[in-house]
């Protein structure tokens, strides 16, 4: 029984795929997993600081752990 939902592919039309920028229809997304090193990092912020920190992901929609996590990379 083949419970592959998507069509198998050779290599040289993945590459093809992939030099013109897109792949996801021959991934499987839903079990990929991503694992990065993880260095944790405690930095201590003035609270008017933390205050624009807060307003500016929220205008972004983006949490400011993730906003942490970017400018320590």
């Amino acid at each position: 029984m083949n419970t592959l939902k998507h069509k198998k592919i050779k290599a040289s039309n993945f590459d093809a795929a992939f030099e013109q920028g897109d792949v996801t229809e021959h991934l499987n997304l839903k079990s990929a997993k991503v694992r990065y090193p993880v260095q944790r990092l405690s930095i201590d912020f003035p609270k008017n600081i933390i205050k624009k920190l807060d307003n500016v992901t929220a205008e972004i929609a983006v949490g400011s752990t993730a906003i942490n996590k970017a400018a320590s990379e």
